[in-house]
């Protein structure tokens, strides 16, 4: 069965005195997740607002990212699909020799 889905995301950015905030949304339609994420300038660096941009981005996405793997996570166990100990089930590719 085709599906086709659109989730809307939705990056707010916002700096004060050398502090970057990001906040991510992402609609899905029938859930809302909210991520959030900062950057701070040291006083010694050069100040490049485009670098705490996408430092406070990137670690908002992160955050988002945790938050949608646990929901998956308890989608999984609700379904009787989830790992059978308290260890995390791990995610992505095997590392090679495992």
């Amino acid at each position: 069965m085709a599906r086709t889905l659109e989730w809307k995301v939705r990056m707010f950015l916002s700096e004060e005195d050398g502090t970057t905030k990001a906040r991510v949304d992402l609609e899905t339609g029938s859930t809302t997740l909210t991520g959030h994420g900062t950057a701070r300038c040291n006083p010694q660096d050069p100040d490049v607002p485009e670098i705490g941009d996408e430092l406070a981005a990137s670690r908002a996405m992160s955050d988002l990212a945790r938050q949608l793997m646990r929901v998956a996570d308890r989608d999984l166990e609700s379904v009787g699909a989830g790992p059978a100990s308290e260890v995390p089930a791990p995610y992505g590719w095997p590392e090679p020799g495992r």
